[in-house]
């Protein structure tokens, strides 16, 4: 940090050609961060609602009870209870079912292929707000080197002393470290939010495994 405050103070004439064209676009205010930060929030929260609803919505309620029903090979019954529904778990015993009357190696592969091609769905956006989690508090930290940078330049280009020159660099680095403190809020919701989706998605995941398991053993057990 002091060598940036260091570098913030030398006059441009003093510095090399790269060195000032960098210093000429660091000089920028770093609200514009902070207005990054917040369309990255907003979106993040958008996200986090479509999710919620997502999950909601295309799940069993009552999947272990129907994991029994199949192992006792009430098939009908679990045929006529799953009609409407949507999600992994209602696509793998409707579309084992309807694939029954081929072998319980062919229901196997089905729910398998299944397994791959509803997992996708769930997993829709959670990289972004895995890799919002990850790098909001660097693009905040970004806004809070910038404010800190023509805080020191500030302060080198005014001819103040005592009080002045403390209220100048007191008053740009915290305004500076703003942009971290955001960028900190932006990410921990961020974070939290993908950590509950994928271990939603992995109790999803393992109890759809659990059903197929069941509908193959039932099946497996009427050929003996």
């Amino acid at each position: 940090m002091s060598s940036i405050a260091v570098l913030a103070q030398v006059p441009a004439e003093n510095l090399g050609w790269l060195s000032s064209k960098l210093l000429g676009v660091t000089l920028t205010s770093a609200e514009w961060v902070l207005w990054v930060l917040v369309c990255l929030s907003v979106l993040s929260i958008g996200i986090m609602l479509e999710r919620t609803v997502y999950f909601a919505r295309n799940r069993l309620p009552d999947s272990e009870v129907l994991a029994v029903r199949l192992a006792r090979g009430e098939l009908e019954a679990v045929r006529v209870a799953i009609q409407g529904k949507r999600g992994m778990e209602a696509a793998v015993i409707r579309e084992g079912l309807a694939s029954s009357e081929q072998g319980a190696d062919t229901v196997e592969q089905v729910i398998a292929s299944i397994m791959a091609r509803e997992r996708p769905q769930y997993e829709r956006f959670l990289s972004f707000l895995g890799t919002l989690g990850n790098n909001a508090p660097f693009i905040g930290l970004f806004g809070t080197v910038l404010g800190i940078i023509k805080a020191f330049h500030d302060l080198g280009s005014m001819n103040a002393k005592g009080a002045a020159i403390q209220q100048t660099v007191m008053g740009g680095i915290s305004e500076a470290l703003v942009a971290t403190a955001v960028g900190l809020a932006v990410a921990i919701p961020a974070v939290v939010a993908f950590n509950i989706f994928n271990r939603q998605l992995k109790t999803l995941t393992s109890r759809a495994n659990a059903l197929g398991h069941a509908l193959v053993g039932t099946l497996r057990a009427e050929v003996r």
